[in-house]
Formats: structure tokens, C-alpha cells, sequence
């Protein structure tokens, strides 16, 4: 007797996944330690520094181009 039911143990691979799923932010601010994690690199200040300039140019959507 089969203990799981394929069909009913997640979302259908034909369906396109909900865009309101696939955002990263959450509508709060995105400081330089946040853009530092999401591009994989250590916190340190020089990485601190690129975060800085990065967020100044782009905003927010510096943080949207790391992350899916």
C-alpha cells in the first residue's frame, strides 16, 4: 500500500508559480549587510563599501538582481 500520494504532495508542474511567490523583498529597507549575504560574501568592510555604493546607485533593486 503506497504511503504518499504524488498528486497531493505539492504544487503541479505544469502550473507557473504565483509571481507574489517569487519576490524577494518584503517591502522593508535593504541595508548593505542584507546586499553583502545575498551576493554570497563575507561581511567585511570593503564588501560593507561595495554594498553602500551598489544600493546607491541601483536602490532596492540591487538586492532584486542577486535574488530570484
Amino acid at each position: 500500500m503506497p504511503t504518499s500520494q504524488p498528486h497531493a504532495s505539492g504544487p503541479s508542474e505544469d502550473r507557473a508559480t504565483p509571481d507574489d511567490l517569487l519576490h524577494t523583498r518584503t517591502g522593508t529597507e535593504v541595508s548593505p549587510e542584507d546586499l553583502v549575504l545575498a551576493s554570497g560574501k563575507d561581511i567585511t568592510p570593503r564588501s560593507l563599501e561595495w554594498a553602500r555604493r551598489k544600493l546607491e546607485a541601483e536602490g532596492p533593486a540591487a538586492l532584486d538582481k542577486l535574488l530570484p
